[in-house]
């Protein structure tokens, strides 16, 4: 019988399912519609953004909110929000877009994407009917701003440890706040926000504050290293009286909002990551072309064609999983729909579905812009270190992002904590398959070969995952309930996992982009064959690192045997593959996939 599997698809699953490249979403399916608005976001960092950002970096006095009306008035900040809410209802697909368009806006984008994400969607997805009808439609215009207060001098990633409390007033028609927020964007002008407190000092509560509410003050703006034109300033609760009618979601129940939040922001991050890293390619190629050295372009050079391709490599891949992930998350919306969930569940279940796909963008997207912008400062030289540049400004501006929406340390961390979890809850089966690898290891190995289109890649990343089922299963099986204070080798499996994900994400891509006749997809194939001749080393590295932290004697021996084998694969040109993919680059003076 056949199975779809699209629709059968499970989050964390692609470790253990099979995948198609006809069923998966890629940047080339993009509709017309898409890409128009695509084009919008970015006239609009073209014509508004980009020519101001010496101003926005100094926080000229209400620059930043009038780009944020004039991207409303676009219907850019409210795409995603219901029509019913004053949104364009536009599906989450192209709210990713348009998250990616705008990302290479600098501080515009981080503003923007506090707005109409943590800013707005706690009250979208968790507020009252009445408290939707008073805020969205105004956030989707931008009339209002939002942001969001969670994090505290002694709570970052351990949100739960928050110190503010609220306490209900003797007459029981206020909650009365107290405590300190810091790190809160946008708090220099936001009209709204989402504050977390404990009530009675011990229920993690969510609550809706309006600006001009009696006990809040603000602190001085923040002197940061990067994202100088976001606002970042402290927020001060005295006393602060908040109606009772603005709590939002249950007592007790602000861990919910909270995490459920930050698993699309961390999507979201990815793909703004991606619109940086896709400009500051652009900027790179642009100065190599023209920057001579020894009478000669240095884009000339094989030391700058090798940078400048696997810019385009890590982004390709990068690229490709985002958009597998966020179709993955917009079927799982129509699926809980139709399956009479109502409309504000179904994004939040679908992204909590797909919780440690978010996780590793959040890690992929972050650490591929750092990648980007290092090199691309390096193919500048001295000219790199000057703030007349604009690629300094893309250095300091990405550091943040591997701190934004928990540390990547956390992120690593999550997506194998929410792994083991689901297998111990039957949510996806991780120890059938990892014992049957354990089984392949004393058998003879497989040294057949085919001829069929990308069977060695494919093989590859099928060993590829061998390799990660066999080390997870047998962390877990050697140290049981320990294995928890064990991250260093926690970290090496999901970095593990990460690379296979990229690598199987963007093989899909250029194998669906082969199949369709597209005229990138030659260069698509050399960009995914070197990604995974890279990877290979990669993996086998981190395994490398795991396996010596929990086993040893004849487990150890068999291990790293195993991770050899599944590491191997075939030997590959790269340093060719890279100039084809950097004279495509040169020729458009862009990135091109």
């Amino acid at each position: 019988m056949e199975t779809n599997t699209k629709s059968a698809i499970i989050g964390g699953g692609f470790l253990v399912q099979p995948s198609d490249p006809e069923q998966t979403f890629t940047p080339e399916d993009f509709s017309e519609e898409q890409r128009l608005i695509e084009q919008t976001c970015n006239d609009f960092l073209d014509k508004e953004v980009i020519p101001q950002l010496i101003e926005i970096d100094k926080q000229k006095e209400g620059l930043m909110p009038s780009l944020l009306d004039k991207a409303g008035e676009l219907g850019l900040l409210g795409a995603a929000f219901p029509e019913k809410y004053g949104g364009l209802g536009e599906d989450f697909v192209t709210a990713t877009l348009i998250n990616e368009a705008l990302g290479g806006g600098h501080s515009f984008a981080v503003a923007m994407a506090a707005h109409n994400g943590i800013g707005s969607l706690p009250i979208l997805y968790f507020g009252t009917e009445e408290q939707k009808q008073k805020y969205i439609p105004k956030l989707a215009t931008g009339e209002i701003k939002g942001a969001y207060a969670l994090t505290e001098p002694g709570s970052g990633s351990d949100a739960l440890g928050a110190k503010t409390t609220a306490t209900l007033t003797a007459d029981g028609k206020h909650y009365s706040i107290n405590g300190q927020k810091i790190w809160i964007t946008n708090a220099g002008f936001a009209d709204v926000f989402t504050v977390f407190a404990k009530i009675d000092g011990d229920k993690f509560s969510a609550f809706i504050v309006d600006r001009n509410t009696p006990g809040l003050s603000f602190g001085e703006e923040e002197h940061k290293m990067g994202i100088k034109g976001s606002s970042t300033r402290q927020l001060f609760f005295e006393d602060c009286k908040v109606p009772v009618e603005n709590l939002l979601g249950e007592i007790g129940k602000g861990h919910i909002i909270a995490f459920n939040i930050l698993n699309i922001g961390r999507l979201k991050l990815c793909a703004a990551a991606l619109g940086g890293a896709k400009r500051a390619l652009g900027i790179s190629i642009k100065y190599a072309a023209t920057r001579e050295q020894f009478k000669t372009p240095i884009a000339s050079f094989g030391a700058i064609q090798h940078k400048l391709a696997e810019m385009a490599i890590r982004i390709f891949v990068t690229e490709s999983a985002l958009y597998r992930s966020a179709k993955w998350i917009s079927d799982k919306e129509h699926e809980l729909l139709e399956h009479g969930k109502a409309e504000h569940e179904t994004l939040l279940g679908a992204a909590e579905e797909f919780a440690i796909e978010c996780a590793m963008l959040k890690v992929i997207g972050s650490e591929t812009l750092d990648y980007v912008v290092d090199e691309g400062v390096q193919i500048h030289g001295g000219n790199g270190f000057s703030d007349e540049y604009d690629i300094s400004r893309s250095y300091r501006d990405s550091r943040i992002n591997r701190i934004f929406e928990g540390t990547n340390e956390i992120n690593r961390l999550l997506t194998l904590d929410m792994y083991l979890k689901r297998a111990m809850k039957g949510r996806i089966n991780l120890m059938g398959p990892a014992m049957a690898i354990t089984k392949e290891l004393t058998s003879v190995p497989d040294f057949s070969t085919s001829d069929a289109p990308f069977a060695a890649e494919l093989k590859a990343i099928a060993n590829f995952k061998k390799a990660i089922l066999m080390c997870a299963g047998a962390a877990v099986q050697k140290l049981m309930m320990k294995i928890e204070g064990e991250q260093e080798i926690l970290m090496d499996i999901a970095d593990m996992v990460m690379e296979t994900f990229s690598a199987e994400s963007g093989l899909l891509r250029a194998m669906k982009m082969q199949q369709n006749g597209d005229e990138n997809a030659a260069l698509a194939v050399d960009a995914i064959r070197t990604f995974i001749y890279d990877a290979a080393d990669r993996i086998n590295h981190s395994g490398k690192s795991a396996i010596n932290a929990f086993a040893e004697g004849d487990e150890q021996r068999m291990m790293l045997m195993g991770l050899k084998r599944f590491t191997k694969v075939d030997s590959f040109n790269t340093k060719d593959a890279r100039r084809r993919i950097a004279a495509k680059l040169l020729e458009k003076q862009a990135y091109f996939f």
